[in-house]
Formats: C-alpha cells, structure tokens, sequence
C-alpha cells in the first residue's frame, strides 16, 4: 500500500501543514510530475482548494529534480539547483536525483496551494497551539 508524507504550503500565510495521505488517495498521485495541479479532495480538503506539485524526496533520501524526466534515479553532474548548492562558484559535482514523475519510491511530497478554499487550512489541521 502507497503512502506520502505530504508538505502544504500556503504562500499567503508562510504557514507549512504536514499530513500522510494512504490508499486510494495516495494512488491517485502516482503517475503525476512536478507542477501538475491537483484538485484539494486529494489532500482531505475541501474540493475547492487547488494544490500545485513542487517536489519531494524518495525513500532513500533522494530529491525529485523537475528538469529529469521520467520516474528514476540518476547520477547528474551538477553546478547547482535542486541536490546541490556549490561553497564556490563553478564547482561541479555528479549527485544523485529522482525524476519528476511520482512513483511508489517517493516518501515526502511538497505542494503549494494555488487557489484558497472557503475554509482556511487551520481548520483542517488545528494551529499549533490546540496542539501544545
């Protein structure tokens, strides 16, 4: 059974909620690449909430890139971007990154809300102080 650890972020309030979506929810994501939009009911949220797919990581730690197609690994050489921030300017680096494409390996997903529903996100999650 597929289950995601997802990020929301909502750029109007700064504010960050995790949640874990499984089963049926979670399957729906699989197939899916970086920037796709996907409809809040997803997520367990009202239906007109509208989420965008900014990344994630795989089990192994691994981040999704969204200029690598596909779903896989691979050993990049890279000069900066997502996987590796360089000390000096114009060194390289060969690291490895995951594809765009959400398979069963993806762990953690990250989305950003793009359209705000009629209920704020702090009802669906609580605030952090009903959870001290």
């Amino acid at each position: 059974m597929t289950e995601f650890r997802v990020v929301i972020s909502d750029p109007e309030t700064g504010r960050a909620y995790s949640t874990i979506i499984s089963g049926a929810s979670a399957n729906k994501l699989i197939g899916k690449e970086i920037g796709d939009k996907v409809v809040g009911t997803v997520f367990d949220l009202s239906p007109d909430y509208e989420l965008e797919i900014t990344g994630g990581s795989d089990k192994d730690g691994f981040p999704m890139r969204p200029d690598l197609p596909g779903s896989g690994r691979r050993r990049l050489l890279l000069s900066g971007g997502v996987g590796y921030r360089p000390r000096e300017r114009g060194i390289r680096r060969r690291k490895m990154v995951r594809g765009r494409v959400i398979s069963p390996d993806i762990v953690q997903l990250n989305v950003r809300v793009v359209t705000k529903g009629k209920v704020p996100l702090e009802e669906f999650f609580g605030s952090r102080e009903e959870k001290e």
